[in-house]
């Protein structure tokens, strides 16, 4: 790994992070290297979970404001480098956009593309925005090869749903405490504050309900023998839906599968809907499910299971639908047939179906195993940083390597990619990978 640059003249403004307290914890590890730390919270929820750090600072003005709030903050305190999550949030697009003229270095987390084990780590942008985006296989395989490494095993599991589900509820019960300090603060959601905290109650009283009906209808389903094609179903307030796909909301998802599936697949052949692991019933989908599959003429054809673990599912599906999740990588890791629907970064020809959706259901062709395998091997490499942000455990171990990376002067690719032989032939991509995606 490369030298971490000097530290004395950093200056690192944290904005919103993943619910609970990984980014303080975060932030001390990087003032312990002598760097500068601050952070610009928007609620209640942000104060609380950086209690004991120094250089918070509140932003208690509208959003129309944010941009030229943040414009000022940087230049007055000679900001260089941007900590956030979750890079679609409006605030956090409007700072990366600022950063980037600027010329300040984001630093970019998500959950993990090959999750549960790791958490994604990347400059500029993730998902949709990622430098991946303009990578091809070619660049992947050569990269791969020109600095060979060894492949980093699976570690244990850094903690279940539940983890994440209650911080989010803490983080919520937060924000619906009154206050005037944060007043004019507006979630990136649509829902307001107290409907989103009914929602993770929700969630945390019917895990165990959930939990139940998903084992009783996979071991129905697998009991029989049915030949299956497994959808994965994404949050509909997520931004890998929102903007990384043209689809405005899950239930045109559905219909577009049931529709496709209806036209091409084998009359033998069943559909089944996986809920994502944190469905909060915020939207019927069971009954948009059963709706949808009555008008096409399927419904026998069609089931629902809420979500959970994916592993059983995968080990006996023909085939998996999804518009960009990135829990479609543990049907390639599977050799299994993808099709994806949305912008993605396993979006690769030699990786994903490229026919018609209806003919993909007739026929589904699987992906190219090498291909994978390099892609994978690339990704731990690289952006896949083991551990989690929900547990203790997951913590430490995120952070036994992030500091350094993130006080490296290259991002992650970019240490993949530094070999004279490969930059020589990819300047192009190289300078594509430094500017960061589009």
């Amino acid at each position: 790994m490369e030298t971490p640059v000097l530290t004395t003249k950093r200056k690192f403004l944290f904005l919103q992070g993943p619910h609970g307290p990984f980014f303080s914890q975060l932030g001390a590890k990087i003032a312990a290297t002598g760097a500068s730390v601050s952070r610009i919270g928007f609620n209640c929820g942000d104060a609380v979970f950086w209690t004991g750090n120094p250089g918070f600072k509140s932003f208690d003005g509208t959003p129309e404001k944010w941009p030229e709030f943040l414009e000022d903050y940087l230049t007055r305190e000679g900001i260089t480098d941007i900590v956030l999550y979750g890079d679609s949030r409006p605030i956090h697009k409007a700072a990366r956009e600022i950063a980037k003229a600027h010329e300040i270095i984001t630093h970019c987390f998500e959950e993990g593309y090959l999750r549960p084990y790791w958490a994604t780590y990347e400059r500029s942008g993730t998902n949709g925005h990622s430098a991946l985006m303009d990578l091809n296989m070619d660049d992947i395989r050569r990269a791969v090869e020109a600095n060979p490494a060894e492949m980093s095993e699976a570690p244990v599991q850094w903690g279940a749903a539940w983890h994440h589900a209650f911080y989010g509820f803490l983080y919520h019960l937060f924000l619906s405490l009154p206050t005037k300090r944060f007043r004019n603060y507006r979630p990136h959601r649509e829902v307001s504050v107290l409907t989103e905290l009914r929602y993770y109650i929700r969630k945390l009283v019917s895990m165990p309900l959930h939990g139940l009906q998903r084992r009783i209808r996979t071991r129905r389903l697998l009991r029989r023998g049915a030949i299956y094609h497994l959808v994965l179903l994404q949050l509909s307030h997520d931004a890998s839906l929102r903007s990384h796909s043209d689809f405005n909301s899950v239930e045109e998802f559905i219909e577009k599968v049931v529709a496709e599936f209806a036209a091409g697949a084998p009359r033998h052949h069943k559909l089944v809907f996986k809920a994502h692991p944190f469905e909060d019933g915020r939207e019927p989908l069971p009954a948009i499910v059963r709706k949808v599959a009555a008008e096409a003429g399927v419904l026998a054809r069609v089931l629902y299971i809420p979500g959970g673990k994916l592993g059983p599912l995968l080990d006996s599906a023909n085939s998996t639908v999804t518009v960009n999740s990135t829990a479609a990588q543990q049907a390639l890791w599977r050799n299994l047939p993808v099709y994806a629907l949305g912008r993605s970064v396993f979006a690769k020809p030699e990786l994903v179906s490229g026919k018609p959706l209806a003919e993909f259901f007739a026929q589904p062709d699987a992906p190219d195993a090498e291909s994978y395998n390099y892609y994978r091997k690339f990704l731990l490499e690289t952006s896949q940083i083991g551990g989690g942000y929900y547990t203790q455990r997951g913590r430490a171990e995120l952070l036994r390597r992030l500091v350094d990376l993130m006080l490296s002067k290259d991002d992650p690719y970019l240490s993949k990619l530094e070999s004279p032989q490969f930059q020589n032939a990819n300047l192009k991509l190289v300078e594509v990978v430094n500017n960061g995606a589009t």
